[in-house]
């Protein structure tokens, strides 16, 4: 029997708990992993890897306010990713674009996003702290953390970036498939998103396998 997450071990904001026990164990590149746009029905799936100082005692402070990037505002994500990128003293962001998704399903797609991100650091990380998931195929020890974007602080700083440069790509790609709403959906299920798709069929940023199962389950309902 899988024992369940206990929620009382969600700090009221994410710390270096485990960054400080890896750097402890002399460990120092430790990269923090998340993503962005897992539910969505079009537009890429982003990830982020951010490896924070291991040498800084005021980190905490230089990076209050990160959390998880879905409790936080996009005014708050968007002041708060320049200062993640500052900090870290190394991150990359990368993505799979939605045909890559149809094409492998999502749980591949969802680890390959993963190692492009890593394959973007400068240096190969030590140990991964990632949220939920864990990468078999990828050769370095790796910790998967339940909740990880609210416990850890390198995941919620990847949590941030994924999810403030993928908001930032839908909302240029707007004006070219204005009948979405985009900006304002940022490729998520919104009724004005769904209406668009009945009205106007699927746009190339659809992920066809997401839409065509949506829209079976709609005709059944």
């Amino acid at each position: 029997m899988v024992k369940r997450f206990d929620p009382e071990l969600i700090p009221p904001f994410p710390t270096l708990d485990f960054e400080k026990d890896q750097w402890q164990r002399g460990c120092y590149i430790v990269a923090g992993l998340d993503e962005a746009g897992r539910g969505a029905l079009a537009g890429p799936l982003y990830a982020a890897a951010v490896v924070l100082p291991f040498d800084d005692p005021d980190l905490e402070k230089e990076l209050l306010g990160v959390r998880d990037s879905k409790q936080m505002t996009p005014f708050e994500r968007e002041q708060m990713a320049p200062i993640i990128k500052a900090v870290a003293v190394d991150f990359a962001v990368d993505w799979v674009e939605a045909g890559e998704i149809d094409n492998l399903g999502m749980a591949k797609a969802g680890r390959l996003v993963f190692q492009r991100a890593i394959k973007g650091l400068k240096q190969p990380p030590e140990h991964l702290l990632i949220d939920y998931f864990r990468l078999p195929e990828v050769a370095i020890p790796q910790t998967s953390l339940v909740k990880g974007d609210q416990r850890s602080l390198s995941i919620a700083c990847a949590s941030v970036l994924a999810k403030q440069t993928r908001d930032q790509y839908m909302l240029e790609v707007s004006d070219e498939f204005p009948a979405y709403h985009f900006a304002q959906n940022k490729g998520y299920g919104s009724p004005e998103h769904l209406q668009a798709i009945d009205e106007m069929g699927l746009c190339l940023l659809h992920r066809h396998s997401f839409c065509d199962h949506l829209l079976q389950g709609r005709l059944f309902d």
